[in-house]
């Protein structure tokens, strides 16, 4: 079999490599063995984080929502119920918005779900 030195395809994959893993500690910065490992590592966690990042959001318009609720004695789980049999279709990310941002709608909001919910119990 004939010998392949592989010349400037091997330089700029490694190159790409270190270029990625510029600003690691010591010889994952350096040395392209440890480079390597250090950037496949960083990628997976890169992945990981992107999807782990959608669930705490929305962990954190649940406790907004949820907070906002109590100060307007109504349970979280309740107020969303009632949303849903009063017909409004607002996710949770402006949900949590208006609780922060703008109290006199939000509490409009829970005007009409705890009227939905007594409307629905009757």
């Amino acid at each position: 079999m004939p010998r392949v030195k592989r010349g400037t395809k091997r330089r700029n994959s490694r190159k790409k490599t270190l270029t990625l893993a510029k600003g690691f500690f010591l010889t994952k910065s350096k040395l392209y063995r440890s480079a390597q490992e250090a950037v496949e590592k960083s990628l997976r966690y890169g992945y990981k984080g992107r999807r782990l990042k959608k669930r705490d959001f929305r962990s954190l318009w649940i406790v907004r929502i949820g907070a906002s609720c109590r100060a307007a004695e109504i349970s979280y789980s309740k107020f969303m119920d009632g949303l849903k049999k009063a017909g409004v279709e607002l996710n949770r990310k402006v949900l949590a918005d208006m609780a922060l941002t703008d109290p006199p709608a939000f509490g409009a909001l829970v005007n009409q779900a705890k009227a939905a919910l007594e409307k629905t119990a009757a």
